[in-house]
């Protein structure tokens, strides 16, 4: 069995020096317990942040993450060899696993691949879900802005948000490659490169008559952008920030105009996709009809082989993916 363990706490952006990939015996499973093949790996965004935690990964430890795998081995008659099952016991080739710890993965049918359980249906997919439907509340006709658009959780905004009637659908992304697959994959009205300006005149020219809603997993300047740009009773769901992940010691400053929250009654609302798991079964509702259909498609960078988790991952926080950054056991069909 290989895990990959974190050995030191990165100084701005990770390198690779910072992870070590560590072999050790295959464990047995006791009783109660299975052992599970790991086949596919989601590297996320808020790994940057257990990166800087004690209480979120320990050094020298194997590390936390989501994960689609096989049962191989088992001593619980609930956990057959040969079941998939989903868990967080990723960066990791082989886990051993308790029944509570698993989701089983249910079979979808055809149109709903491997992917799909750690993307639009998993917790990239349910943050955006719940981002759009619980906290920003999302209506139809209303106008959309949707930070990170070409990310994980901002594609899944993208698809989810058409399906859901929103009016004009702008995003922002980091390269004019991205910005052409918003506009023409994924259906966004507008878009654009942050990197091309202030991002607060960016938005205003993309949506000259304001906005209703906003998803942002960015914060700084986007935010500050978003606030702007939202009319009298706009909402905002806010699910990250990723403009400070690579410098927790001097964040980027608060937004200059935090007041206009209460000018334009504006309200601003975190929250943790952890805190929403009920809304599983509601996500497999609302979006598995869509995947069978053809009518919601995935959007996904596989990189194939569990040896190059390390560099998916920072390839990820340097935004080389398009939607959601995977990592395969190499020959899978994801």
């Amino acid at each position: 069995m290989i895990t990959v363990q974190q050995t030191a706490r990165p100084d701005g952006f990770p390198t690779p020096g910072l992870f070590a990939f560590v072999e050790s015996p295959m464990p047995a499973p006791e009783p109660g317990t299975a052992l599970v093949e790991n086949l596919l790996w989601s590297v996320d965004p808020y790994h940057r942040e257990a990166m800087d935690s004690d209480d979120l990964w320990t050094l020298n430890a194997p590390m936390e993450g989501r994960t689609l795998g096989r049962v191989l081995d088992s001593r619980d008659p609930a956990l057959r060899p040969g079941d998939l099952v989903l868990h967080r016991e990723g960066w990791r080739t082989h886990a051993l696993v308790t029944r509570s710890a698993v989701r089983p993965v249910p079979d979808l049918g055809p149109g709903v691949p491997l992917a799909a359980h750690l993307s639009l249906l998993g917790g990239t997919g349910l943050s955006a879900y719940v981002g759009l439907t619980r906290v920003a509340r999302l209506q139809p006709g209303e106008d959309l802005f949707v930070s990170a658009a070409a990310g994980g959780v901002g594609t899944a905004a993208g698809r989810f948000a058409r399906l859901l009637g929103a009016g004009r659908l702008v995003g922002s992304a980091g390269s004019a490659r991205k910005v052409a697959y918003l506009t023409e994959r994924l259906g966004f009205d507008a878009a654009f490169d942050h990197h091309d300006g202030p991002v607060t005149e960016l938005l205003a020219k993309a949506a000259p008559d304001g906005l209703d809603v906003v998803l942002d997993g960015v914060g700084g300047d986007h935010l500050e952008a978003s606030i702007a740009a939202l009319r009298e009773h706009g909402r905002i769901a806010w699910v990250g920030a990723v403009a400070q992940y690579h410098s927790l010691s001097a964040p980027p400053p608060a937004p200059r105009n935090l007041f206009d929250l209460v000018e334009k009654s504006i309200r601003l609302e975190g929250f943790l996709v952890s805190n929403h798991r009920d809304a599983q079964e509601e996500l497999h509702d609302f979006a598995v009809p869509h995947l069978r259909s053809g009518r919601l498609e995935l959007d996904t960078t596989v990189v194939e082989g569990f040896e190059n988790i390390v560099t998916a991952f920072l390839g990820m926080l340097r935004g080389e993916n398009t939607g959601k950054m995977l990592v395969a056991r190499e020959g899978l069909d994801a």
